[in-house]
């Protein structure tokens, strides 16, 4: 099934997301610090009569076929259709007709690079503009989360849908998550970005991602703080004195946070080399303390550092698997993307995909 070409279609797109650092931060009200790829889900609508939406993606199967104002979750790929349309009902938005739907995306699927999110915000501009809904870019990406939250049942932040739809590949955005709060910061001439997805799936809406998100919310409680956010360097003796593994998920998001200043500061003063160390850091805690790491993604962030050409590489994104982010010298992006994903194809046995090289 796919809708017509005619007129009446409504045609919109949004793209993934590489976090560059700043990870399992944004639900707990911190800081975040990603940027758009060139990768992009887009959306094709054709306003229909009846309540009937008919949805098709060319990536995943089968097709979906439901009513308006009866949603009803049935675990794949649909349900972040129906999320959006619920999540717009849920907030007083009226949908006046059902649509027939076209879904095409190339944000790789599982890969920490906010392949849902870019769909979610898709959707959203395109019924945006079919059906004369008054939204701005941030009130998009709320419905986004609340679709993901609420119907999906992925406890994410609001970092991807506020990436989806407000980042671009030149700078990145640096969120406050709490506030919401937003800034552009160029990024910088003197580095390459590269991506590359280590083949290792993973599902936001799986039971760890969820089990992070309630070890934060008990560490908070029992630290006495609405959200870990409230913490800083000074508490790292209280967070310490917590049981085991509260403590080490507390220690990974404060000092995560700071982090994500001390990025923006870096990448104000064109200081890559900083931003690499920042990197590197980043990884470790999110291996140690925060456990979301692989193996496989171990070892494709130790090829990335190996190399004479990388300042630093990461896990980016929920984890369990996914891609890694690397900073490389300017120039060499393409370069390093080959020898990387090379030498760890070898050792791993995964297939590699090279998302983003830059030059």
């Amino acid at each position: 099934m796919s809708p017509s070409s005619s007129a009446a279609a409504v045609r919109a797109a949004a793209p993934g997301r590489v976090n560059l650092i700043g990870e399992h931060t944004d639900y707990n009200g911190g800081f975040v610090l990603p940027t758009a790829i060139p990768q992009q889900t887009s959306v094709e609508l054709v306003r229909q009569a009846g309540r009937r939406v008919q949805a098709h993606s060319a990536n995943a199967a089968p097709d979906g076929v439901y009513e308006l104002g009866h949603e009803r979750q049935r675990g794949d790929w649909l349900d972040y259709v129906q999320g959006i349309t619920w999540s717009l009902e849920q907030a007083g938005f009226h949908v006046a007709e059902g649509f027939s739907l076209h879904i095409r995306s190339d944000v790789p699927l599982g890969s920490g690079l906010s392949s849902s999110a870019s769909l979610e915000v898709a959707l959203l501009r395109a019924m945006r503009t079919a059906f004369g809904l008054n939204l701005d870019d941030v009130r998009l990406a709320t419905l986004g989360q609340t679709a993901e939250n609420d119907f999906v049942g992925a406890r994410c932040g609001i970092m991807d849908q506020m990436a989806a739809s407000l980042a671009d590949g030149e700078r990145a955005l640096f969120l406050d998550t709490r506030t919401l709060e937003f800034r552009q910061v160029p990024l910088p001439a003197s580095a390459d970005l590269v991506v590359i997805d280590s083949g290792v799936r993973h599902a936001v809406a799986g039971g760890e991602y969820n089990t992070r998100r309630a070890e934060c919310e008990a560490a908070a409680e029992q630290l006495g703080v609405p959200q870990l956010r409230d913490l800083s360097a000074s508490d790292l003796g209280r967070i310490e004195r917590l049981p085991e593994p509260l403590g080490r998920r507390a220690r990974h998001v404060v000092t995560e946070d700071e982090r994500v200043l001390a990025a923006v500061a870096a990448l104000e003063a064109g200081d890559v080399e900083r931003l690499g160390a920042l990197f590197v850091a980043s990884h470790l805690s999110q291996a140690r303390d925060f456990e979301v790491s692989t193996p496989e993604v171990d070892l494709l962030v130790d090829q990335a550092r190996a190399d004479a050409a990388v300042y630093g590489a990461r896990l980016t994104g929920g984890g369990f698997g996914g891609a890694v982010v690397i900073l490389a010298h300017a120039g060499q992006g393409q370069a390093v993307a080959e020898r990387v994903a090379h030498a760890y194809a070898a050792r791993s046995g995964q297939t590699p995909r090279v998302l983003v090289p830059t030059d």
